[in-house]
């Protein structure tokens, strides 16, 4: 028998060297970014003052980076790309002072084991070039002579392909990467004054194009102008650091005599709040910490925040540098270094908020949107007078409990059609007949049922036009509630009883319970006479006497309300009443969980919910399932009754037949240009100019013509030479910016302007069926239909719903 004894199942053990260093690598390198990134600030930090940045087919195939820097020493070959090698730390006490942007050692080791990494490099000590290639482990396996003027270039193969996930994503947003990349690479630009960086792309016919470029300025603000154009550079205003004021000292809750001076310098560019000047997006702002780019989040929303008091719907171009002490900042938080943390963070807001309101405040174009409404005597009059405030119907289901709440509707199939049916069997005179026949439904009577309440005091009212409108749980239970009633000039006032109270009555009366309740019953028809006993006695009702203004006012005699009042003494027990109105309350309780329980359309048809009805929209209801419905009929000369199964559906016809149309200009619309009599230069930026140029046959749907010379210097290759045009809408170089917005983010997908689908959005609401039109069945499903063969069937341009579910007839009252 072997003494070597088999390890337990679920032993700790260590992780190999080989799964580690791919585990870590793939936590550094996360996206293309992060790859150039790492490897711009390898030559930054050497020393470089000319970096160029090439790629091939937008980083997919090959990414490389060159610069003139100092050069790796020969000594250094072996340790160059081993995990956590650094020439930067010798213990952590250095990362305190560390002012490169390398530190930890991490960057080329992990690009070996996510790429076939190779380097040519050349030391100042050195007269010939030497290449160097590594395995995925960042050992060197292959070293040999190699031409080159001092200086390194990095050469990463295949990215992501040891990663077989990873690199299908990577290949599937690689316009997105390509995009995001850039980004981060202007970041670079603006901050390395006297680095020269360009970054090149080469298609795959072989193609290469340059897409950012800078001059190696020793000026922040000319580096700005190298990469958006002297466009940009017009809507400037420099930075001018301020001293808190009291009040955003005291915001912040410092102390002024304890806040430590000169802790923070900080120097760079911002917008102007003038309308139009700044962006639609926040795609413009650079934020550094002692030179190094980084995504301070609180320091992103005090600037966006201020900003908005002046112009409250763009966002402003930032670049800012905030220098401190490099013992009060923390730059170790994140793989990417992105993440910094500050201290005394709270002073740096409370003067970043001061500084740029001052900077505003002066601005000679300043416009104040600081509007204050306050609502007229008049209609805070009318809202005074629109109703006392008592107890209703609805008040006391909410005090019972959300529970309570009864179904959306009590209607079966066959009710519904009878209703439709007769709607479209009668003409404008029935309809007015039909009318008049349901106002006197609902005033069945001049006066209601009411109920005598019952007191322990030795006055004893009999209380007229009153109801009972909550369970009986005490004396005092009566005076909270009456509800309060609307009152109308020329309209007598309405009241109505509890539906459960009256029931539970109804069965008390006819168990026959003993008990003496003093208390006046008024009777309006026969009908209502059968609930009770033959001793009850009626007399004609008078007209209906005011509302009472307090409790004391119902504590009055019955003689100085009525001049004759009859009073009986009805059996009644107050324990019996509330045993049965909680036997009540337990049954709508339970048939409102099992309606909850299989309903799956449990939003309301209120504006509050509108988010929350689509959402359950775009789950149950498929495109497909628009042709399965049955027209039930139109109601109100405006929405289609469907119905889908056991479902019923409510169907906005303006508002559906307004989505269709506005769909149907976007997608086959091409608007027709106007000629220019001279071309336009657009000085866009090198980006710009290339997403534009990829997506030419999108800007030519929208009716822009450009001329395009491929060989001109960056921000001229571009020139407008063909507007839109369409009745009163004129387009220009604004809505090109946007459109290239919208192409960074979705490029090759067809878009519109917001100005273009304003304009497609007036002329579908203009054609489409209006709110009153009478329609056939078969216009109905024409429309129903149509529904299905949109992207967006939920709601119109203007935001308006266009469907919204009813009721399910399983589950609601057969009745």
């Amino acid at each position: 028998m072997s003494d070597a004894c088999p390890d337990p199942a679920g032993a700790i053990k260590a992780i190999d060297k080989n799964s580690v260093h791919q585990i870590c690598s793939g936590q550094v390198v996360l996206t293309l970014a992060t790859a150039v990134k790492e490897l711009v600030e390898n030559s930054i930090d050497a020393g470089a003052t000319n970096i160029d940045v090439k790629l091939k087919e937008c980083g997919v195939e090959l990414v490389e980076v060159s610069d003139n820097g100092k050069g790796v020493e020969e000594a250094n070959f072996e340790g160059l790309t081993l995990k956590h090698h650094t020439s930067k730390l010798r213990d952590f006490s250095d990362l305190i002072h560390v002012e490169t942007f390398g530190f930890r050692g991490e960057a080329l080791s992990s690009l070996c084991a996510l790429s076939d990494l190779s380097v040519v490099t050349c030391h100042e000590s050195m007269q010939v070039g030497t290449k160097l290639v590594f395995d995925h482990k960042g050992h060197l396996v292959q070293r040999s002579p190699q031409p080159r003027q001092q200086g390194t270039t990095v050469s990463l193969l295949q990215l992501f392909a040891t990663l077989p996930v990873r690199h299908k994503e990577f290949q599937r947003n690689i316009k997105k990467e390509y995009a995001k990349m850039l980004h981060v690479l202007q970041s670079y630009c603006i901050i390395s004054t006297g680095v020269r960086i360009t970054c090149s792309n080469q298609n795959e016919k072989g193609k290469r194009s340059t897409v950012l470029s800078t001059n190696g300025s020793h000026s922040m603000r000319d580096n700005i102008g190298a990469i958006f154009g002297p466009k940009q550079l017009q809507t400037l205003l420099p930075f001018e650091q301020m001293s808190p004021s009291e009040n955003i000292v005291e915001e912040y809750g410092l102390n002024d005599a304890e806040l430590p001076k000169q802790l923070f310098t900080i120097t760079g560019f911002v917008s102007r709040a003038d309308h139009g000047v700044g962006r639609s997006a926040t795609d413009r702002q650079f934020y550094f910490v002692n030179n190094r780019p980084c995504d301070p989040l609180k320091v992103t929303k005090v600037v966006n925040e201020v900003y908005h008091m002046y112009n409250r719907h763009q966002y402003p171009f930032v670049a800012l540098n905030i220098a401190v002490a490099s013992e009060c900042v923390d730059v170790n938080v994140t793989p990417d270094k992105r993440q910094i943390f500050l201290q005394e963070e709270k002073l740096l807001l409370a003067i970043l908020k001061s500084s740029l309101i001052t900077l505003y405040e002066a601005g000679a174009n300043k416009i104040s949107l600081n509007y204050t409404h306050v609502p007229s005597s008049k209609s805070l009059d009318v809202t005074a007078n629109i109703c006392h405030i008592v107890p209703s119907e609805e008040n006391i289901q909410e005090h019972l409990g959300s529970e309570l709440q009864s179904p959306k509707v009590s209607l079966n199939l066959a009710n519904l059609k009878a209703v439709f049916s007769n709607h479209y069997s009668t003409n404008a005179g029935s309809k007015t007949g039909t009318a008049k026949a349901a106002n006197g439904s609902n005033n069945s009577g001049p006066a209601q049922k009411t109920l005598q309440s019952f007191f322990k005091s030795e006055v004893k009212p009999s209380v007229s036009d009153c109801s009972l409108k909550s369970p009986l749980k005490s004396e005092k239970s009566v005076l909270d509630g009456f509800r309060y009633r609307n009152k109308s000039s020329g309209d007598a006032e309405e009241e109505k009883d509890s539906p459960l109270l009256m029931t539970a009555i109804t069965e008390l009366k006819c168990s026959g319970l003993e008990a003496s309740f003093p208390g006046a019953i008024d009777v309006p028809d026969d009908k209502d006479k059968e609930m009770f006993d033959d001793d009850v006695h009626t007399e004609e009702p008078e007209a209906q006497s005011e509302p009472f203004a307090s409790k004391e006012d119902f504590l009055l005699s019955p003689d100085t309300k009525r001049a004759k009042r009859t009073t009986v003494t009805l059996q009644f027990s107050l324990q019996e009443l509330e045993g049965k109105i909680q036997r009540m309350k337990n049954q709508q309780r339970q048939k409102a969980v099992d309606e909850l329980r299989y309903r799956r359309f449990k939003a309301k048809i209120n504006p509050g919910e509108n988010q929350s009805a689509e959402e359950e929209l775009k789950k149950e209801i498929s495109k497909d399932m628009f042709k399965e419905m049955e027209i039930i009929g139109q109601f109100n000369l405006g929405f289609i009754i469907t119905k889908l199964n056991s479902d019923i559906f409510m169907i906005d016809q303006h508002a559906t037949d307004e989505k269709y149309n506005f769909e149907m200009l976007q997608q086959h619309t091409v608007l027709q240009g106007q000629k220019l009599i001279i071309p336009q230069k657009l000085q866009l930026t090198a980006v710009s100019e290339n997403i534009l140029m990829e997506n030419i046959e999108i800007f030519r749907k929208n009716g822009f013509e450009f001329q395009i010379e491929e060989e001109a210097q960056v921000m001229e290759r571009v020139k407008l030479v063909s507007l839109p045009t369409s009745k009163n809408w004129t387009f220009g170089p604004a809505d090109i910016e946007e459109l290239i917005f919208m192409l960074t983010d979705s490029p090759g997908v067809m878009c519109r302007p917001s100005r273009v689908r304003q304009m497609f959005a007036s002329r579908a609401c203009r054609k489409s069926i209006m709110i009153g039109t009478a329609l056939s069945v078969s216009e109905m499903k024409k429309l129903v239909v149509h529904m299905g063969e949109i992207e967006h069937p939920w709601n119109c341009p203007h935001g308006r719903p266009t469907m919204r579910h009813l009721a399910n007839l399983d589950i609601i009252s057969p009745d």
